[in-house]
């Protein structure tokens, strides 16, 4: 907000004897030599000159050249000299504002306006510093006088709206906002503020009209980029977002918030490298921000940095503990790198207090299964589908646990299940597959193989298994193509070319078969112990 740079000076000073320092001073500075001037002042309080008017004349001077940290030194001595000055209490409150010092200001404001009730100027800059100090309501009752006798000037308006948004009245401020623009189009603080509330009104067309204005009158204003950055992370158009708050990063270094929007911005683009450094940046502005470590530790496992990536999820956790985004990715991290006791560890730490965490009583189903812990197993995967009952992982996952305890027909009902929701369930059919040639029903296993064969599947185990039922069923002719399939994905398949030998005696081909035979055994010599058998 501007404040007003109104000070009273006092012209007596003009009146004393014109060979007086005060005398020159005054001359001085009215051909504009204030520095010139401050010198004849200083020599002024040493040669008799009036006290008070020297002061009142150095404080003014002073002020003129921003010199506020003095201004306000010969104000509070003018102030021991005559400390019913309303006007020196009003100058020093003015200084006082220009350095921030609302607290005080405030207090100087308020002798004015209680010895001079009718000074609107005191009133005015007692409500502004109303407002930087949060006390909106008794802001408003400073401006509502001077609005009503000056309703075209733009503070009091201004600083009406302001207290109305401070006290939570976006619509009412908004219209008095409006009526700032109507009137001064180039007014940017009213701007600001209006992207402001439009971003937390979530009006994208608000924050993007009045945003685009603003940055056309100031290029680098920061209420401006910031409006646009946020249409842009509204409407997912990342490659804009990660522009605008990149300025934001290059005009404020040390805005945590924006080296953080920046690196989620370049997440989602996956620039990686610019995202890992933005990030880095915002951990170390805020070294405590559980979150920054988190995408940290995402962006640089997304760059294949295990151990960077572990450091900072470790970091993540210790300034947050058990957040389960964290030790979810964490143990993803671990399964990556085959380090699945940690992972299951994490998976179980996880689970104790999020329950419903699905895809982590997947994972840990998933990795009990691969260790042979079936019964554990069993226990995750019936908890993923008490939720999911359509989960067909989890289902083919739960059949394959039940097959490992030895529940076949339990194991069986879930692939079945598995195949009600996808037919076409490679994994569900090959287990019901396996099952079928267990349990000697060769008819629907070749069913199911077949079925196999159809979906595109290519493995050297199917295409023998399958030739073995069609052997077995008297079809030798499909049994050696399917054998010779086999082979051709792996030559070195000695029950293959065991098998192949002798559906070719079968079909007369002696010598071939005698072929077979002998590459099988030269390939895996245990085979011989069945060759008179047959």
């Amino acid at each position: 907000m501007n404040n007003r740079t109104v000070m009273e000076a006092n012209t007596a000073a003009a009146q004393g004897q014109g060979g007086s320092a005060l005398a020159r001073a005054v001359t001085l500075h009215l051909d504009g030599k204030s520095r010139e001037a401050l010198r004849e002042l200083e020599r002024a309080i040493d040669t008799g000159d009036s006290p008070r008017e020297v002061y009142s004349a150095r404080g003014h001077i002073q002020f003129e050249l921003e010199l506020y940290e003095e201004s306000v030194k010969s104000y509070e001595a003018l102030l021991d000299l005559d400390p019913n000055s309303t006007s020196c209490y009003f100058n020093l409150a003015v200084c006082q504002e220009k350095l921030g010092r609302w607290a005080e200001a405030s207090a100087n404001f308020q002798r004015v306006v209680t010895s001079d009730p009718a000074r609107l100027d005191a009133r005015l800059g007692l409500g502004i510093c109303l407002l930087h100090l949060k006390q909106p309501e008794k802001a408003l009752e400073c401006f509502e006088p001077c609005i009503g006798n000056t309703p075209n000037q733009e503070t009091p308006l201004f600083g009406k709206a302001v207290a109305l948004e401070l006290l939570g009245q976006e619509d009412e401020a908004l219209k008095l906002y409006e009526e700032i623009l109507a009137r001064n189009p180039t007014s940017e603080e009213p701007m600001a503020n209006v992207v402001h509330i439009g971003m937390r009104k979530g009006n994208a067309e608000m924050v993007r009209d009045w945003a685009e204005k603003l940055l056309a009158l100031r290029p680098f204003s920061q209420a401006a980029l910031e409006g646009l950055a946020w249409c842009a992370f509204a409407g997912d158009n990342y490659e804009a977002a990660s522009k605008y708050c990149a300025k934001l990063v290059e005009l404020t270094p040390e805005h945590f918030e924006r080296w953080y929007n920046l690196g989620v911005a370049y997440q989602k683009i996956e620039r990686l490298e610019q995202a890992e450094k933005a990030y880095s940046e915002a951990s170390q502005l805020k070294p405590d921000h559980a979150q920054v470590w988190a995408n940290l530790g995402v962006v640089r496992q997304g760059l294949n940095n295990a151990k960077g990536a572990r450091e900072a999820y470790e970091q993540a956790l210790r300034l947050k503990a058990a957040t389960p985004e964290v030790l979810s990715n964490l143990a993803a991290l671990m399964e990556e790198q085959g380090q699945t006791e940690e992972a299951e560890e994490l998976y179980a730490k996880l689970l104790q207090g999020n329950n419903e965490w699905d895809d982590a009583w997947f994972r840990l189903g998933y990795l009990r299964l691969t260790r042979g812990d079936a019964p554990g197993a069993i226990e995750c995967f019936e908890s993923c589908l008490s939720r999911k009952s359509d989960w067909l992982e989890a289902r083919v996952n739960l059949g394959l646990a039940y097959r490992q305890t030895g529940e076949k027909e339990k194991a069986a009902a879930q692939f079945d299940a598995a195949i009600q929701i996808n037919p076409d369930s490679v994994e569900a059919l090959r287990g019901l597959a396996s099952l079928s040639i267990e349990q000697q029903d060769h008819q629907r296993a070749l069913e199911l193989q077949g079925k196999l064969i159809d979906l595109g599947e290519r493995s050297p185990e199917l295409f023998y298994n399958t030739g073995l039922l069609l052997q077995k069923r008297g079809q030798v002719d499909d049994a050696v193509a399917l054998y010779r399939e086999a082979l051709g994905l792996r030559p070195n398949f000695p029950e293959a070319l065991l098998n192949l030998g002798h559906a070719l005696k079968s079909q007369g081909r002696a010598d071939e078969a005698r072929t077979c035979w002998r590459q099988a055994l030269e390939m895996k010599p245990e085979l011989a112990q069945g060759y008179f058998g047959d």
